[in-house]
Formats: C-alpha cells, structure tokens, sequence
C-alpha cells in the first residue's frame, strides 16, 4: 500500500465518522423530543391519541421503497451501469417528493380534523407532533440535496473505478432518515 491510498483509507474512515457523529446527535435530538412527548403526554390537556391519517402510511411506504431504489442505484455503479444507476436516483428523488407530498397532504387532514399547531385551536399534542415532524422534513430536505448531488456526479463520471464513498455515505445518511421516519411514525401511531 503507497502513501497515497493509505491517505485515502484515512480520509474515507474520517468522513464515516463524521457521518455517524451527525448521525447519532441526529438521534439524540429526537430522541429528546420524543422523551418530551412521553412526559408531556401526563398533561392534563394532552389528547390520548391522534389517529394519523391515510397519507402518513402511504408517505412511509414510499420512503421505504426509496431506500431500495437508491441501494439499488448503489449496485448499479459497482456494476458499472451508469444509466440504470441515474434511473434508480431519479426514482429515489421521486419517492421523495411522494413522501413530502404526503406528508403535505396528512398535515391538511391533521388541520380539517381541527388539530393546529399554534393559534387558540392548537394543544401541546399537535405542537409536538408538528415539530416532530417539521424537523424530519428538513432533514429530509437536506437527503434530497445529497441525492441529487449524487445523481449530477453520476452524469460527470465521478463514481468509475470503484471510487464511490460519497455514494455510501449518502445512502447511509438516506437509510437513517428513513429509519428515523419509520421510527417517529410507530412512535405517535401506537403511543398513547
């Protein structure tokens, strides 16, 4: 091993851990607020339970399938097939904007079931709620970013040669957000 690719494994294993620290303070902040939630949920104004609607399920279904598809993007540039990998990213952006559309659309559901974020008609439930879900909103915001950055690399040749950490570190960052949505759903779904 030359000096070179030695520099290379050290600077790869530098930007997974950087990757995980984010990660895991990621982690922490949710986890926070859905330790806030447990307590709060002892207030004597706090609404037992809040049936989610329909689209909140369709919006995890397809941020699951959008975690195989980028994976699948993933194999695609091992195996060297460039043009199955950009359609595999293109898919995975779509799912994305699926899954915002569906949240968009479960957040008008919340409010015509008369449950508001702030204002004389809103609670701490839907407070929190809202948060919870905002906050992964911009997370996710910031995944698409990432994906799309990966997809314009894709189209300048940037993964050839086996050259694709950027790519595993996107896909990590993309499973965790999909992790951490499956997570916050479950939680205010059965919680209660």
């Amino acid at each position: 091993m030359n000096t070179n690719d030695s520099l290379t494994v050290k600077n790869n294993r530098a930007k997974k851990m950087m990757l995980w620290f984010g990660m895991i303070s990621m982690s922490m902040t949710f986890a926070g607020l859905t330790s806030a939630y447990v307590v709060s949920s002892s207030r004597s104004d706090w609404i037992q339970q809040i049936e989610l609607p329909f689209a909140f399920t369709l919006s995890t279904l397809l941020i699951i399938i959008s975690s195989g598809s980028f994976y699948g993007g993933l194999k695609m540039i091992q195996s060297e097939k460039i043009k199955a990998a950009q359609g595999l990213l293109i898919l995975t952006l779509g799912l994305a904007i699926g899954f915002i559309y569906f949240q968009l659309q479960g957040f008008s559901a919340i409010i015509e079931l008369g449950y508001y974020f702030t204002g004389p008609e809103s609670s701490i439930t839907t407070s929190y709620l809202y948060v919870l879900v905002l906050l992964h909103l911009l997370h996710l915001t910031a995944g698409i970013i990432i994906v799309s950055n990966i997809l314009f690399k894709t189209f300048r040749g940037k993964y050839l040669n086996g050259n694709t950490i950027g790519f595993e570190l996107a896909l990590t960052f993309w499973h965790f957000l999909d992790l951490l949505w499956v997570y916050l759903f479950l939680f205010v779904s059965f919680y209660g």
